[in-house]
């Protein structure tokens, strides 16, 4: 028997065990009755706002658009590009999440909480201030940069402390560099007087998003997409373990590498239009798990779905709960997630006490 035999044949042997906790009923369930839920919330996201407008009206918007017909300017230039925003960034953020738990097999790892989204933010606020009216393709690579930057931070104070990077001691370094990066971007915004171009940063929110933006996020975000799913069967077994996945043959820098590639891809792009929403990529991959195991082949395409339907829903709730009058959607989900995130550091203290 070849090496190459040998090691396809333990790969298989370990997926086949995992799929004794893997439910791919269930997650086919979910994937059909999710995006058709999803079809759904975009249908009411675009026909409610602060003028409530017909399905019927909708759907002539889309196929038979009439640019003299005032609704389905509305329906074309601010709705539908607002919504469709709003799903790629969902999808994003929860499978950015889902990677990231997967190859660090840390239960807190988010963008939101590594410092990811704040070091974004922070490019974007220096891009703001010294490169005024550079070209939202500049701002997307800017992003990725500033991503970087902040998980390289985040990960460097981690390390400091004695006994090594531990999933509290990572989130701890997480929440002490969102800190700093989010007070020298509002520094930077009074000092240059640019608060009123990166507040909606700041918020975290899909109203204002525009169809050009979508059109240079959307071949990132789906390269990456792609991306994820190719490398889905790699991150099962890094999730088992490195040994394990040491041991089966797996090269675990190189997964790990391109794997970061994709979250920084799929994070900086989702910031660059919608700014600091977190907790999308924490909630939705436990959720996922706990719905249809641990085969990330599953999760990542559920996460996916379900991270766009959270923030659609969202959006909706946010335009709802106080009209005429938006509330942040970071901030509607933010109440869910920081209940959630206590509720994993509670569990995480008592694992490793």
């Amino acid at each position: 028997m070849s090496y190459w035999t040998e090691r396809a044949g333990m790969e298989e042997t370990a997926i086949e065990t995992e799929k004794l906790r893997t439910r791919p009923l269930a997650a086919t369930f979910i994937l059909i009755g999710g995006v058709i839920a999803l079809m759904l919330g975009i249908a009411f996201s675009v026909s409610f706002g602060a003028s409530d407008i017909a399905f019927v009206t909708v759907w002539e918007a889309i196929f038979r658009f009439n640019p003299d017909v005032t609704q389905h300017q509305v329906i074309q230039e601010l709705r539908l590009p607002r919504v469709l925003g709003g799903a790629m960034v969902g999808a994003s953020f929860a499978v950015a999440g889902a990677l990231m738990q997967g190859m660090t097999r840390n239960p807190m790892a988010d963008s939101g909480l590594l410092g990811l989204n704040a070091g974004a933010g922070f490019a974007l606020a220096l891009c703001f201030a010294f490169l005024p009216g550079l070209p939202y393709m500049f701002l997307i690579l800017y992003s990725f940069l500033g991503a970087a930057a902040g998980a390289g931070l985040v990960f460097g104070v981690g390390s400091l402390a004695k006994g090594g990077l531990t999933p509290v001691r990572l989130v701890l370094a997480g929440a002490a560099v969102t800190a700093l990066l989010t007070a020298l971007s509002e520094g930077i915004a009074l000092h240059f007087r640019i608060g009123q171009d990166i507040v909606f940063w700041f918020a975290g929110g899909v109203a204002g998003t525009k169809w050009f933006q979508l059109k240079v996020m959307f071949p990132w975000v789906a390269g990456a997409m792609i991306a994820a799913l190719i490398m889905s069967r790699s991150v099962t077994l890094l999730s088992l373990g490195e040994e394990v996945a040491v041991g089966l043959g797996q090269r675990t820098r190189l997964v790990k590498l391109a794997g970061t590639i994709i979250v920084l891809i799929l994070a900086g792009s989702a910031v660059s239009v919608v700014g600091a929403v977190g907790f999308i990529g924490l909630i939705i991959p436990h959720l996922t798990r706990f719905l249809v195991g641990v085969d990330y082949r599953w999760i990542i395409p559920c996460s996916a779905v379900l991270g766009s339907l959270l923030v659609i829903l969202a959006d909706l709730a946010a335009r709802m709960i106080n009209p005429p009058y938006e509330i942040p959607v970071g901030a509607l989900i933010a109440l869910i997630g920081v209940p959630f995130f206590l509720y994993l550091v509670r569990k995480e203290r008592r694992v490793l006490s």
